[in-house]
């Protein structure tokens, strides 16, 4: 895992500088833990890589993001829905660590 934070930081040079809206497509995740979408990516990431991506993004100028691509009626176990909710939630941890970094 450290090696997917450290390339997202790697990605980002220029931290803290320009605003960074992120729209994130569960299509990217294996299907074993988001069935629930349009276009399953076999192969995709796991949910802790994707966590682990995010949380490597911490020092961006953060404004916003979502999470795109579920749908509810091709996972009846809902887990599609909680994966997406959870990962928006890290969102909104990286947005609110920088409004208050920020004195916002």
């Amino acid at each position: 895992m450290r090696r997917i934070a450290t390339s997202a930081r790697n990605a980002t040079p220029q931290r803290g500088a320009a605003p960074v809206y992120l729209p994130l497509d569960v299509d990217g995740l294996d299907p074993v833990f988001t069935p629930g979408t349009g276009t399953p990516e076999v192969g995709g990431l796991t949910t802790h890589e994707t966590q682990a991506l995010l949380r490597g993004l911490d020092g961006l100028n953060w404004v916003g993001g979502d999470v795109v691509e579920v749908s509810p009626p091709y996972d009846p176990s809902g887990n599609t829905a909680l994966v997406a909710a959870t990962l928006m939630y890290e969102m909104l941890c990286l947005i609110a660590k920088r409004a208050t970094q920020a004195g916002r």
